[in-house]
């Protein structure tokens, strides 16, 4: 068989260990971590699905080494706590048995300990140990470690190493990078040490060897080792690409893989974790540089998911091996996709941080585009129907799509209708804005998916009581969505005025000079995409606050990006439109022109209830999912629609 892409599907060994693809799974924390840090069930299933769906290496992150010197909340190797050996034994042999190899990270989070805790009081109760005493940007004091320490934590790093290659584990990644304690030791800005670890490069480096070569001691020639280090640190103070070269030389004999990502996680978490704003691929140049002054295979991440790029960055010598985090979360199947030559099946990963965002508001994870992620245990597979029934899908959005591909998979037969002429729902208006272009593109995979499993797809067809009564499904899905809101304000009908659904339908009305209207989530990503094409765009927005139903991780990169293009008018009420902009009311109630000839109303969704009220009683079984339900995510859309179809 001719590979599509012959780079990224051949093998590559490490040590005496190879690899089946240069496709691996990155590290992603697990979500039932135990009291004691056993990885939970759920967690096993959660990385075997990365070893089922084809990836090379599938690594568990993060396994601390030495918890008296580090944060409690996360997984711990050690014989003297029940079922820890045997938690990760089960771990890795649920990776192993798809084939791809089992690798475990091992870590030290040194002054920035407990920093996954959901509970921030525990954390600032901790003693926080860093190469060097200071204060936290959070008030939290850390203390300098001793030689003493230090040589307890090179220990440990070798003792939980042994343990991890005897629990079946096949490959360690080192984790040297994204601000953590090794990374603390080679950073010039946090590590200000006099003695032998502190200083000249050779010094900050020497606490990194010491760890290598006590993990090469417990775990013996051949055995892969992984360091990953911050090609950059990528802020004033922190070293940059050219020392990151010089590091790199300095550990090289110790290793059998580079992994070079970027930045720290508490300075530069958009670095570490590209958003949708920036390029995917947007690090593969430091580890390009890198890996052109060293000799031992460099691994590359950060945003990736396109094969076409990742061959690319193999075949072209950027890199020897492509990490992937997000992106099989998406798709844990992508690289059997991309070794089976069916790319086009690949679900995109939208970098919409739904996933960390989930994570560290409840410790446990989704996706917006794939519902499984959480729920692994409950099996990948879905079940034929005892009966096959008669469905209908009102709806062609991401909820509807993915509810009809779901039931017709299980075995029903399955008519979708969408009153329009495209399907997609909301994700339409996304193709006018490039950094949200996977969203459009996620309407055209899940269709295909539905096409595929056999669903009758009409087009230009309005479900209504009447048409229900004709078809006499067995089961009815109400996926109709919402409308904008476009409130009685005087102007708001005007020729200059664009709905923001409809901006890329007539995005040629609008103007150099733009007033968005509303500043929640769409109206402050319309606002962005007008900033970065030079426009001069003015955001009004009644509340005191910008995109407050933006995720956690999410809205915090975007109010960078608003910083960057946008002028923000908070505590602004809209009176009415001209046709010089938009006359306002400000916080002391007093009259105000912001200025622009285009005007983009951006005010928020509404269900479209009298739709569903209309449906209602016309089936067996009804359901009713997305906002058509309730206004809220495309999460919450695909996620209600796929567990409606495993209802029926």
């Amino acid at each position: 068989m001719a590979y599509q892409y012959p780079h990224l599907c051949a093998p590559i060994t490490l040590g005496r260990t190879t690899f089946r693809n240069r496709m691996f799974s990155a590290p992603m924390g697990g979500t039932d971590i135990t009291n004691d840090g056993c990885i939970g069930p759920k967690s096993t299933a959660f990385y075997e699905l990365r070893g089922k769906g084809g990836a090379g290496a599938v690594t568990v992150s993060e396994c601390m080494v030495h918890p008296q010197t580090d944060g409690s909340h996360a997984y711990h190797l050690d014989e003297s706590i029940l079922n820890s050996l045997a938690c990760a034994t089960y771990t890795a042999d649920a990776i192993r048995r798809h084939g791809a190899i089992p690798s475990l990270e091992l870590s030290h989070s040194g002054m920035y300990a407990g920093t996954y805790m959901t509970d921030k009081s525990k954390q600032k109760s901790m003693h926080q140990w860093g190469p060097s005493a200071c204060t936290r940007p959070d008030g939290v004091e850390v203390k300098a470690l001793t030689k003493d320490l230090i040589d307890e934590i090179v220990a440990a790093y070798g003792h939980v190493a042994g343990l991890a290659k005897r629990a079946g584990f096949e490959m360690l990644m080192i984790h040297g990078g994204h601000g953590w304690l090794i990374n603390q030791f080679l950073s010039p800005y946090f590590n200000k040490r006099e003695d032998e670890y502190g200083g000249s490069l050779e010094n900050r480096c020497r606490f990194a060897i010491e760890v290598l070569q006590s993990v090469r001691a417990a775990v013996g020639p051949f055995f892969p080792i992984e360091f990953r280090m911050s090609g950059s640190e990528l802020f004033d103070g922190g070293y940059d690409l050219e020392e990151g070269c010089r590091i790199a030389r300095q550990v090289e004999p110790y290793i059998d893989l580079l992994h070079v990502s970027a930045g720290t996680y508490q300075r530069g978490f958009g670095d570490t974790h590209p958003s949708m704003f920036k390029e995917h691929g947007c690090n593969v140049y430091l580890a390009a540089e890198i890996k052109k002054h060293v000799k031992v295979p460099v691994a590359t991440i950060g945003g990736l998911n396109d094969p076409a790029q990742m061959e690319e960055i193999i075949a072209s010598g950027k890199a020897d091996v492509v990490y992937m985090a997000r992106a099989l979360l998406a798709d844990p199947f992508l690289p059997n996709k991309v070794m089976a030559n069916k790319s086009e099946d690949i679900v995109r990963c939208l970098r919409c941080f739904t996933c960390m965002a989930e994570r560290a508001a409840t410790s446990t994870r989704r996706c917006t585009v794939n519902p499984l992620i959480g729920r692994e245990c409950e099996g990948d597979e879905v079940r034929p129907a005892p009966v096959s029934k008669k469905v209908l899908v009102a709806g062609g959005g991401p909820g509807g799509l993915y509810a009809a591909y779901t039931a017709a998979r299980r075995g029903h037969q399955v008519i979708l209708c969408e009153k329009e002429a495209e399907l997609g729902g909301i994700l339409k208006s996304e193709q006018a804005l490039p950094f949200k272009y996977e969203m459009y593109q996620l309407a055209g995979t899940y269709a295909k998916f539905a096409r595929d499993a056999g669903v009758e797809i009409r087009l230009n067809t309005e479900v209504t009581k009447e048409y229900v009564e004709k078809e006499a499904p067995d089961a009815l899905i109400i996926a109709v969505g919402s409308a904008p809101l476009v409130p009685p304000i005087p102007g708001l009908d005007g020729d200059n005025v664009v709905v923001v659904n409809n901006y890329y339908l007539e995005k040629d009305k609008v103007g150099d000079d733009v007033v968005v209207m509303g500043g929640g989530l769409a109206g402050s990503e319309c606002a962005i995409h007008l900033g970065q094409e030079g426009k001069t765009v003015h955001l009004v927005e009644m509340r005191d606050t910008l995109a407050p139903d933006a995720n956690v991780r999410h809205r915090p990169l975007l109010l960078k990006e608003i910083d960057k293009y946008v002028h923000v008018h908070t505590g602004y009420r809209a009176l009415r439109v001209t046709d010089e902009g938009v006359i306002c009311a400000d916080s002391k109630g007093q009259e105000v022109l912001v200025p622009g000839k285009s005007v983009i109303c951006a005010l928020g969704q509404r269900s479209r209830t009298d739709v569903v009220t209309a449906l209602q009683g016309t089936a067996p079984f009804v359901r009713v999912i997305g906002d058509a339900s309730r206004v809220s995510t495309i999460t919450n859309a695909v996620y209600w629609g796929y567990h409606a179809a495993l209802d029926i």
